[in-house]
């Protein structure tokens, strides 16, 4: 029989138009999909727990409620342990921000002074840029009005997905496996329990860091005495999550906020040094041990993953991407024609020299 072969530049004109949909399709269905997958890493999180009450002669539907109620009420004492810590530090904001442009003025002027350039065009300078994000705070501030309801529909409804997920795990499980034949039951099963794995111990190693990280920034903020030091820690521990990029948009924030609520630039020179040392001991110490053991995914592919995640789904998708990522690894990993790319993904260098 005579087959008709698709020429190469073919293959990639269909490969690159489907990525392209499949993207497309990702951004737009981003409200839908979005808690999907969140809820789903949640109940593969928790799914141990819930076993391990029905081990024990639980009720299922019993112990899916309990588990929910019982990481539900934790979250909300956390939030409610800090809601004040928060409020002060949103209600001193105008504060913050208006401290920010009298540095700033004050900088201005000792600049025209020190390198000759006309005062009149840094303050118009400034004016205008001030001007500028004041008028698109405003529609800021008018979409995320909009979308509040939008996120608290999506908080109501992730709990409503976990005990879904968690109760219909089986039938999930085995629609899975019958997709893929009875024949490819060893390798599918080999891929579920390889990403279940990998998942919990890497949710489980970022809890981790980001308790040791809060805790090592808040103590340090408050050593040198930064205020909202705790809420300052906190939120930047959160963003540490995001490889490079949430390093150093913490670093910014810190000395921003440094910079506006102090008398003195050395404040936020401080802050730069506490960063670092956080930073060193993070990157040597926490990181090896906690989180890059769990998902060996290289660099390159981390940065260029969070980069398209956000471009895709904004900062929740920077947060999962590198656990989807890591799911994508494991399947390929396990896929004899898909092996090259497992290779590509990890960080895993070739010993022999290729020239």
């Amino acid at each position: 029989m005579n087959y008709f072969k698709i020429p190469f530049y073919a293959k990639v004109s269909i490969i690159t138009v489907g990525l392209y949909f499949f993207i497309l399709i990702l951004f737009e269905t981003q409200s839908i999909i979005v808690p999907i997958i969140g809820s789903t890493i949640i109940s593969i999180l928790l799914s141990p727990i819930v076993d391990f009450l029905i081990n024990k002669k639980f009720n299922s539907i019993l112990s899916i409620a309990l588990v929910i109620t019982f990481f539900t009420a934790i979250s909300i004492l956390i939030a409610v342990l800090l809601s004040s810590q928060i409020s002060n530090f949103v209600s001193a904001l105008p504060k913050i921000i208006d401290k920010f442009y009298q540095t700033l003025n004050s900088s201005v002027l000792w600049s025209s002074h020190r390198f000759n350039v006309s005062e009149e065009v840094l303050n118009k300078f400034i004016s205008d840029t001030k001007i500028k994000i004041i008028n698109s705070s405003g529609s800021l501030i008018g979409s995320t009005i909009s979308s509040i309801g939008n996120v608290l529909f999506t908080l109501l409804l992730i709990p409503v997905y976990v005990f879904l997920l968690l109760f219909y795990k089986l039938l999930i499980l085995d629609f899975i496996r019958n997709v893929f034949g009875k024949t490819n039951h060893i390798e599918v099963d080999k891929i579920i329990n390889s990403t279940k794995v990998i998942i919990q111990r890497y949710l489980i190693a970022i809890m981790l860091e980001v308790v040791f990280i809060a805790v090592l920034n808040s103590v340090g903020l408050l050593i040198i005495g930064i205020d909202y030091a705790i809420v300052l820690g906190i939120l930047c521990a959160f963003l540490n999550i995001i490889p490079y990029l949430g390093g150093l948009v913490s670093m910014i924030i810190l000395m921003v906020v440094a910079f506006a609520t102090k008398d003195s630039f050395s404040y936020s020179v401080y802050v730069m040094l506490v960063f670092l040392i956080i930073q060193f001991i993070d990157n040597n110490f926490l990181l090896p041990r906690l989180v890059a053991s769990k998902v060996s995914i290289n660099e390159l592919i981390s940065v260029i993953a969070i980069i398209v995640g956000g471009e895709i789904w904004g900062i929740t998708g920077m947060f999962l991407s590198i656990p989807l990522v890591g799911i994508i690894k494991v399947i390929c990993d396990n896929v004899t024609s898909l092996k090259p790319w497992g290779l590509l993904l990890g960080n895993t260098l070739p010993k022999t020299k290729i020239v």
